[in-house]
């Protein structure tokens, strides 16, 4: 049975998939290691498949950013499935506001540490939480690495793709304020689901998942 690989997304560690059901596959959590500043999304992809020796009969399941980084680990190895949620798979995806902020890159100019310190203030734009999963939203935040939020928040920005790898698979959700459903092509769309359904909708999910994993 094939090995599925976990990558969260930006902000965030594994346990966003706490709630998901895998099966009996063996899961690998991804962890974040620290980037060179000069890294694209697909250099920083290429070596979490040298570090974690990713091969060919894997799955990828990734979200938000993760979902970035699975495609360009689909487009570096041809894994079985990449599977992205809450996430997009081209450029021609990704918000209006990327444009803006590529064009007056005021994230240049915010500490990293500060973004990890302002769960508070991210927090709306990713839609509800029950207590357990507000706080461990904000324990995720702070402790992810104030270097890899400064490089990141720039990579996401300057991300080009028009490639779809083979075997893709796309869940997103239809109140998603982060990723807008309406310009997302060929994904299955969950209702309700904001940016951090994974928490919330994970029954719905998980529906969809079984039937990816159990397709041959």
């Amino acid at each position: 049975m094939s090995k599925i690989y976990l990558i969260a997304g930006l902000g965030a560690d594994t346990r966003v998939y706490n709630n998901i059901n895998f099966r009996d596959h063996e899961v690998i959590p991804v962890d974040w290691i620290e980037p060179n500043p000069l890294d694209t999304l697909a250099v920083y992809a290429q070596k979490l498949v040298c570090q974690y020796n990713i091969q060919v009969d894997s799955i990828v399941i990734g979200n938000s950013l993760g979902g970035m980084l699975a495609v360009e680990i689909a487009k570096f190895i041809p894994v079985k499935k990449v599977i992205i949620i809450s996430s997009i798979k081209t450029s021609d995806e990704a918000p209006w506001y990327f444009k803006l902020f590529r064009n007056l890159p005021v994230q240049k100019l915010i500490p990293g540490k500060l973004v990890t310190s302002m769960g508070f203030v991210i927090k709306p734009m990713f839609g509800k939480m029950s207590e357990g999963d507000a706080w461990l939203f904000q324990d995720m935040l702070k402790k992810t690495s104030p270097v890899f939020v400064k490089w990141a928040m720039s990579a996401i920005l300057i991300w080009k793709n028009e490639v779809i790898p083979p075997n893709l698979y796309h869940i997103t959700g239809d109140k998603d304020l982060i990723f807008d459903y309406k310009r997302i092509k060929d994904a299955t769309v969950i209702k309700g689901g904001t940016h951090i359904m994974i928490f919330d909708k994970a029954k719905e999910i998980n529906k969809f998942l079984k039937q990816i994993l159990s397709k041959k």
